[in-house]
C-alpha cells in the first residue's frame, strides 16, 4: 500500500524512511498552506498541483524545505517538471550533497567565464530603432560581451555580434517562410539565449513580436495554449516561435487562432540556411506588443513604438545615470516589461553588462539572485516588492556572511504595491552585507507608458507616508496622521516623474487636484502608447484629453512624490503578476457546479510572502 500522511495516519506509515521524510514535510506545508480545509491526504502519486493545491511559490518553499531535510542540492527545474511526490522522491534520491552543487556551484562557473571587457558605451541618442541600436554595438565592438546567463551551473556568454548574427539568421528564416512585414509573431518561450536571437529576428525581419508567457510546466501545455488563445486571435499572430513541446501541440491552435500559419521552435529557424535582404524600419514602426490582460477576457495589448520605448529608456538613464563600471544583474522573466525592457533592453542601450538568471533560479534559492549580485559586482537591479520578502524569508542566516551587497547602488522596487515593512525589513537584514538604505528605490510604471514613469531619486532612499486612515478613505484628504495613531494607512512613495514626463491627479470631474487630494493618476509623455491593439472601446477609456492618458490607480502627491493608494479596478498583482478579477470570476463561473454571476474576485495583501493573495468567493 502506498505510504498516505493524514493526521490519523501519520504513525502509521511504513514506507521508506526518505519517503516518510518526504511526504511528512510535504504535509506540514499544505496545512500551513490551507489551515482552514480538512486535511488532504497526500501521498507519492498524489499531485502537487491539482491534489495539494502547490502553486510556484508554494513549490518553491518546499523544495527549500526539503533541501534542508536531506542535506541536498535539488536541481532548479523540478519546479517545472516535478508533477508528484514521486518526482521529488527520485529526485532527492539522484541529488548531491548541497555543498558540491547548487547555487554556489552556478556561481563558481559564472565567475570562471571570461570577465567583461571594456567600460559601458551608451547608444547615440540619434539612433532612432532598437535594431539600429544593436547594430552599433556590434559594429563598435561587437566581441564584447553583452551578456551572461546563469542556468543549472552553467554560464553562458553572448556577445553583441552574435546576438546580431544569430537574429539575422532567425530574420531570413523567418522571411523565407512567408513572414510580411508589420506581422505579428508570438514568442512562447522561457528565459535564455534563444529568446534574444528571436526577438531581435522578428524585428530584424519587420515584424512585430508579442511576448508571451510559457507554460509553466509540460503537463500544461494542453491548457496553457488554451487559455492564450484570446491573445493570439486578438493580436491576429502569424507566427508562433515556441519550445519543442508547444510544437508537438500545435494541431489545437488551428481551430483557436485562425491567423495562424506557422509554430516553430529556434532550433528550426537556426537550422535554415537561408540570407535575406532585410527591411527598413522606422522609429514610428511597432516595436512590440505588451500584453496586460486577455487570457481569459478582453485581450489589452499594449502598442509601442521603437521611439515610445527608446524614449523611455533615455529618460531612465537620465535618471540611474549609468556609468563604465555598472553590471546590471536579474532575474526577471522576459515576457514581463520589467525584465525585457528594463532589464534587458535597458542593459543594451547603454552597454552595460547583463547578468541574467532563470526566475526558476531565484523562486528555487532566492539567495541566488543576491549570490549574482555580490559575485558580478551588481550595481542595477530592479525586482517586484514579493522578491524582497521572498529573500527576507528565504535567505539563511549564515549565506550573510558570504555576501557583498555594498556594489548595489540601484535596487529597484516595483511592479506591484510597495510594502514599508518589506522595505524597511530588507533594508536593516541586509545591512550587514553592505546593503545600503539609500540604495532601495521604489518605483512606478505601467506597461502603456512602456515601462517607467516615476522613480524615487537615486541616494535618496525610501520615503514613508503616514495618514489618518478614516479623512483619507471619507474624503479622499491625505492628513498626515500624529505620532500616537494607531491606525494609520502607510504608503511608500514611488518617486518622481522620469524626466520629459508629466504626470497629474483629478478628480471625478477631470479637474486637477492640489497635493495630498487623493484622485486618478494621469499621464503623458513620449513613452505613451499609442493605444491598445485592435481595442477600440479599451483604447478610448485609455485615454483623457489633452494627451492625458489614465493609469487606472489611484494616488496622490506631496512635495512633487506621488504615493498609489489603490487601483481603480481593483486589479490583483499575485507576485508581480496582474490577474483581473473579471477575468478568474468569468473563468470560475464557467466550472461544473459554479453559477455564472455569483463569483467575486479579490486581493488580500498578505505580509507574510510580500504579496497579494487571490481570494475567490463563488
Amino acid at each position: 500500500m502506498e505510504p498516505d500522511v493524514t493526521p490519523t495516519a501519520a504513525a502509521a506509515v511504513d514506507a521508506a524512511p526518505a519517503a516518510d521524510t518526504l511526504l511528512a514535510t510535504l504535509h506540514a506545508l499544505v496545512v500551513e498552506l490551507h489551515p482552514r480545509q480538512a486535511p488532504r491526504p497526500v501521498r507519492l502519486d498524489s499531485a502537487l498541483e491539482r491534489d495539494l493545491g502547490l502553486d510556484s511559490l508554494a513549490r518553491a518553499e518546499l523544495l527549500l524545505r526539503l533541501e534542508a531535510a536531506f542535506g541536498v542540492a535539488l536541481p532548479e527545474k523540478l519546479l517545472a517538471e516535478a508533477e508528484t511526490p514521486r518526482d521529488l522522491l527520485q529526485a532527492i534520491e539522484r541529488a548531491a550533497p548541497a555543498a558540491a552543487s547548487g547555487a554556489a556551484r552556478t556561481h563558481a562557473a559564472a565567475i570562471e567565464a571570461a570577465p567583461f571587457a571594456g567600460a559601458a558605451e551608451s547608444a547615440p541618442e540619434n539612433e532612432p530603432t532598437l535594431n539600429a541600436v544593436l547594430a552599433w554595438h556590434a559594429e563598435r565592438h561587437g566581441e564584447r560581451r553583452h551578456l551572461l546567463f546563469l542556468e543549472g551551473g552553467n554560464a553562458t556568454p553572448l556577445s553583441y555580434a552574435e546576438l546580431q548574427r544569430r537574429a539575422a539568421t532567425v530574420a531570413a528564416a523567418l522571411l523565407a517562410r512567408g513572414l510580411e512585414r508589420t506581422q505579428t509573431v508570438a514568442l512562447m518561450l522561457p528565459s535564455g539565449l534563444d529568446y534574444f536571437a528571436c526577438f531581435f529576428g522578428i524585428l530584424l525581419a519587420g515584424g512585430v513580436p508579442v511576448p508571451l508567457y510559457p507554460p509553466a510546466r509540460k503537463s500544461q501545455v494542453e491548457d496553457h495554449l488554451r487559455r492564450q488563445a484570446g491573445i493570439l486571435r486578438n493580436a491576429q499572430v502569424r507566427v508562433l516561435i515556441a519550445a519543442p513541446e508547444v510544437r508537438t501541440l500545435a494541431r489545437l491552435l488551428v481551430p483557436l487562432a485562425p491567423d495562424l500559419r506557422l509554430v516553430t521552435t529556434p532550433a528550426e529557424l537556426a537550422a535554415d540556411n537561408v540570407r535575406a535582404v532585410l527591411p527598413n524600419v522606422s522609429r514610428d514602426d511597432v516595436a512590440f506588443i505588451q500584453y496586460t490582460s486577455g487570457s481569459t477576457g478582453d485581450p489589452k495589448g499594449v502598442v509601442l513604438t521603437h521611439q515610445n520605448l527608446l524614449a523611455n529608456l533615455r529618460s531612465v538613464g537620465k535618471t540611474v545615470h549609468f556609468g563604465g563600471d555598472d553590471v546590471v544583474v536579474s532575474w526577471l522573466p522576459l515576457y514581463h516589461d520589467m525584465g525585457l525592457i528594463g532589464a534587458w533592453m535597458g542593459s543594451l542601450y547603454f552597454g552595460v553588462p547583463l547578468v541574467l538568471m532563470s526566475p526558476l533560479s531565484f523562486l528555487a534559492r532566492p539567495v541566488a539572485w543576491l549570490q549574482a549580485l555580490s559575485d558580478h559586482r551588481g550595481t542595477v537591479s530592479a525586482a517586484p516588492n514579493f522578491a524582497y520578502a521572498l529573500c527576507l524569508k528565504k535567505v539563511a542566516d549564515e549565506d550573510l556572511a558570504a555576501l557583498d551587497l555594498s556594489p548595489w547602488r540601484v535596487a529597484m522596487n516595483g511592479a506591484e504595491p510597495v510594502s514599508p515593512e518589506v522595505v524597511e525589513g530588507f533594508i536593516q537584514r541586509f545591512a550587514s552585507c553592505g546593503f545600503r538604505r539609500e540604495s532601495m528605490m521604489p518605483v512606478y510604471g505601467l506597461a502603456e507608458n512602456s515601462l517607467a514613469l516615476a522613480f524615487t531619486p537615486p541616494g535618496r532612499g525610501p520615503r514613508v507616508d503616514a495618514v489618518r486612515r478614516a479623512r483619507l478613505q471619507r474624503d479622499g484628504r491625505a492628513q498626515p496622521a500624529p505620532e500616537d495613531d494607531a491606525q494609520p494607512l502607510r504608503f511608500v512613495a514611488a518617486g518622481v516623474p522620469i524626466p520629459d514626463h508629466e504626470v497629474r491627479i483629478v478628480g471625478e470631474a477631470g479637474r486637477e487636484l492640489p497635493e495630498r487630494h487623493q484622485g486618478r493618476l494621469q499621464f503623458r509623455g513620449p513613452s505613451a502608447t499609442t493605444g491598445y491593439y485592435r481595442n477600440p472601446e479599451a483604447t478610448k477609456a485609455l485615454f483623457a484629453g489633452g494627451g492625458w492618458l489614465n493609469t487606472g490607480d489611484r494616488a496622490y502627491l506631496s512635495d512633487g512624490m506621488i504615493y498609489i493608494t489603490g487601483r481603480e479596478k481593483d486589479i490583483i498583482i499575485r507576485g508581480g503578476r496582474n490577474i483581473s478579477p473579471y477575468e478568474l470570476e468569468e473563468a470560475v463561473g464557467d466550472l461544473p457546479g459554479i453559477r455564472r454571476g455569483c463569483v467575486a474576485v479579490f486581493g488580500s495583501m498578505d505580509r507574510a510572502s510580500g504579496t497579494e493573495r487571490v481570494v475567490v468567493l463563488a
